[in-house]
């Protein structure tokens, strides 16, 4: 049966849209390694030069009820629990073109392979922008930001990467294609099979295709760093929330990351607004006068140093480095983030970083040290106490398989297990990635 099956994958694909495991690159197999069961070896690496290719790669696959793990370029394929059996690697790493841009109606649609960094190169020329900043932004392909729900700090502004969807196509279980949504922002018609993709880790389909609403490139921007007491600053995220000023990025930072920035020494509240040049000083002076009034310190920055802020925000929370143990996503009801940072802080004893959208409560985090699974599970209560959750993403298997990385037991499972057997009733799909 194994060979029957290979023979009909090396008549559709030739060499590198198809390599054999034992001769793929070490990098791949670090990537996979950190996700796929140990007594699993994959067969291929599978990178399709097109979507037909890609269906008919999912129909042999589906024929002969072989696993497969779909990926975009890799940088988030440790994400989420462990697999339980992959027989091939697909990735869409190669399809990687923009399909149509419709300039005047501030809207694009792309292959799911291509890179967030090429397709924000394709539209700056026309001072349009598709405004998501996910972790590993060199790297991740738009197929794998919008399956793993990766969004950032410009969440603040303009929702969630699901909100920004108005149309996508992926292939099914069995290798046919299945659309949603269109090219036009007011869309109306159908399932909402956007939302229901987003976030759904190669579980339900393997995206090919995506249409985006896009927004115009700001004029200028600024940023004002705060800190001060825990009370002060959750005085001052609750005054922003009540106001009318309008951040395009708000987050609510732990001491740690405070004094890695170099920002102080206490709780912190980093703030973000893009725009023209008057409306950012304006807003800027009304939060800096707010700030005098709750003994807050601030700074403001602009250019160069607001960039590198940002950037190293972003490496210090969301980027795994040799020394990271574990990553993870959080969210808690908003007025309630500025406690969770605290307890985080304490019992990670400042050897963790994490931050929480001021809007929204979601939030990343990152720990440097092994902790223990009492900590782990008093993180997770806390989150669940205050209307909220913790996942794990990047961790050793042996962490994921002690602490289950979703930790959902809610009343939507049967739900969710119900939509699983109808999108893949053989269960081929990432099988056990998800919750």
């Amino acid at each position: 049966m194994t060979s029957a099956i290979t023979s009909q994958l090396e008549s559709l694909l030739n060499f590198p849209d198809i390599i054999p495991w034992e001769n793929v690159d070490i990098t791949w197999k670090d990537r996979v390694k950190t996700i796929v069961s140990d007594s699993c070896i994959p067969n291929y690496l599978i990178t399709p030069p097109n979507i037909e290719s890609l269906k008919d790669t999912v129909r042999i696959a589906s024929h002969n009820k072989w696993s497969m793990l779909p990926c975009g370029n890799g940088s988030k394929l440790s994400w989420g629990g462990v697999v339980s059996e992959a027989n091939l690697i697909i990735s869409t790493q190669t399809l990687n073109q923009v399909i149509d841009h419709a300039v005047s109606d501030l809207t694009i649609t792309v292959e799911a392979g291509i890179k967030l960094t090429e397709l924000q190169a394709i539209l700056q020329p026309h001072n349009q922008f598709l405004p998501i900043d996910p972790a590993y932004p060199d790297n991740a392909t738009i197929g794998g930001i919008l399956a793993t729900a990766d969004t950032g700090s410009w969440r603040q502004r303009y929702g969630g990467i699901r909100d920004l969807v108005l149309g996508l196509s992926f292939v099914r279980w069995d290798g046919e294609i299945a659309k949603a949504g269109g090219k036009v922002v007011k869309n109306v018609a159908g399932y909402d099979l956007m939302k229901l993709l987003t976030g759904s880790y190669g579980t339900l389909g393997i995206i090919s295709t995506v249409t985006f609403r896009l927004y115009p490139i700001p004029e200028a921007s600024g940023t004002l760093g705060m800190t001060g007491k825990a009370d002060n600053i959750n005085k001052m995220a609750q005054t922003l929330l009540q106001s009318g000023l309008q951040p395009t990025a708000a987050e609510m930072v732990s001491p740690s990351v405070v004094k890695s920035l170099e920002l102080g020494e206490e709780m912190g509240l980093i703030v973000r607004f893009q725009s023209i040049p008057e409306s950012i000083k304006e807003q800027s002076q009304q939060v800096q006068a707010i700030a005098e009034r709750l003994s807050i310190k601030t700074i403001f920055c602009q250019d160069e140093i607001e960039e590198n802020l940002w950037k190293r925000l972003q490496e210090l929370i969301r980027v795994s480095n040799t020394n990271s143990v574990i990553t993870g996503k959080i969210g808690v009801i908003p007025n309630q983030a500025v406690n969770w940072l605290i307890k985080f802080n304490e019992l990670t004893q400042e050897q963790g970083w994490g931050m929480i959208n001021l809007s929204s409560g979601i939030g990343q985090f990152k720990l440097d040290i092994e902790p223990s699974l009492g900590i782990l599970k008093q993180l997770r209560s806390i989150s669940q106490e205050n209307g909220g959750f913790l996942t794990i993403l990047e961790a050793d298997q042996s962490i994921k398989k002690q602490f289950e990385p979703w930790g959902y037991s809610g009343n939507a499972l049967p739900i969710m297990k119900k939509i699983k057997s109808q999108f893949d009733p053989h269960n081929l799909l990432s099988p056990s990635r998800f919750v």
